[in-house]
């Protein structure tokens, strides 16, 4: 039986660079960075004093006051980002039997249980709140999109580290492909500026200590890199079949066609120094749309700034693409965004399919000189206008799981 082809209709983000498509979109093509000095909390003590946080975020923009009190940073930044898809997506009447949700995020509520944690410790078992427990817990943010929009199919939450949303994304086209739901709201959500979180990845001596440079500080793939910079954020995508799609004659920004997923089985933090697990599910996505390598224009990397990650995926590109990975551009946003962690997948395929919509391609931004290793295109400091009709999204994830999908401008008619 052919399965059901799978169109986006619908998007919105909240990030570093800006909230809404637009804002977004002028703020990854731009060529400038949001980090900057962490304001969340004191960040003095800590080797790494800086962060890509979003600025001036008011979720009573789109919760009641109530519910904010009772939502933790990531479901309130989840819940702006899926309004912002929703209505895009002009959806109204839907069957909720044949309509889901699935949402990747890495932590989940990591701010409200150092909070609680803090209050039991300092006033005692009695003062923790009774709604502790559904604010914390990763999978509340597909919950309650589900009761806001009333979508009673499918529904899930994926955890796989920064390839959360990228994973979640596709298995929601598995869905719809697999004919258990027409519509999908999918993407992922992330906020962990925290001193606990900056006390793990310090340790770990993963984040970049370019203090006094903030917004030079993500820097992929440049023989300066010295490690990721922390962002916060959320992004979400309403996902049809092209059946339903047409029926109700939405619009339609681009279609899904290819997904890979994948695993090390090499470390517990840091990639295969060959990329075999990425080049794997790179090659799983291309043979999942039934394309050739060569048909690529485009890869949004992983691409976080630190010397090993940024070599291994550079090394899987050049495997899997061959004497076409010198042709075809490759850039990182988080260049500009920082990296969104279980957020990064879903605000990067955005990335990708506005480039199909605009026809131009985003930057990697402060690549002033890449290393000796990594001499591929990578779209360095400014965007560039050019042909795009195929791309590719890459998210990797500690544990050592992959994901990539691929994305391609809308053809009525099929390939």
């Amino acid at each position: 039986m052919e399965s059901e082809r799978v169109v986006v209709t619908g998007m919105g983000v909240v990030t570093p660079v800006g909230t809404g498509l637009e804002s977004f979109w002028q703020g990854i093509t731009s060529g400038q960075s949001a980090v900057g000095p962490v304001t969340q909390f004191d960040a003095g003590a800590f080797p790494t004093r800086i962060a890509a946080e979003i600025p001036d975020f008011d979720p009573t923009n789109y919760m009641d006051r109530k519910d904010v009190r009772r939502a933790d940073r990531f479901v309130q930044l989840a819940v702006a980002a899926s309004q912002e898809a929703w209505q895009d997506a002009g959806l109204s009447d839907i069957n909720p039997q044949r309509s889901g949700v699935l949402v990747g995020t890495g932590i989940g509520g990591m701010g409200t249980l150092i909070s609680q944690y803090d209050i039991l410790r300092e006033r005692g078992p009695e003062r923790v709140s009774p709604f502790f427990i559904p604010m914390m817990i990763g999978n509340i943010a597909g919950g309650q999109l589900a009761m806001r929009y009333g979508l009673l199919g499918p529904n899930a939450t994926v955890v796989t580290a920064c390839a959360s949303s990228g994973n979640a994304i596709g298995d929601a086209m598995r869905t719809i492909q697999w004919g258990e739901a027409d519509v999908m709201l999918t993407g992922g959500t992330e906020a962990v500026i925290l001193s606990i979180a900056f006390a793990g990845f310090c340790a770990m001596k993963a984040m970049s200590t370019r203090n006094d440079m903030p917004k030079q500080a993500s820097r992929p793939f440049d023989r300066g890199r010295d490690g990721f910079v922390m962002g916060e954020g959320a992004g979400f995508l309403v996902i049809e079949s092209l059946t339903h799609a047409r029926a109700r004659k939405a619009k339609i920004y681009a279609e899904l066609t290819g997904y890979g997923r994948s695993a090390d089985a090499y470390h517990i933090v840091e990639p295969h120094p060959e990329g075999i697990g990425a080049a794997f599910a790179m090659r799983q996505a291309l043979k999942d749309a039934n394309l050739e390598a060569s048909q690529i224009d485009y890869i949004n990397a992983h691409g976080t700034s630190t010397p090993k990650g940024d070599l291994a995926e550079t090394l899987a590109i050049k495997d899997v693409f061959q004497d076409h990975a010198y042709e075809l551009a490759v850039s990182s946003t988080k260049s500009s965004t920082g990296h969104l962690l279980g957020a990064a997948g879903a605000v990067e395929l955005i990335a990708s399919i506005l480039a199909i919509r605009h026809q131009v391609l985003p930057p990697t931004v402060n690549l002033e000189e890449a290393s000796a290793e990594c001499d591929l295109d990578y779209v360095p400091l400014r965007a560039r206008p050019t042909r795009v009709r195929h791309v590719m999204s890459n998210a990797f994830g500690f544990g050592g799981q992959n994901a990539t999908l691929i994305a391609q401008e809308f053809e009525p008619y099929g390939q």
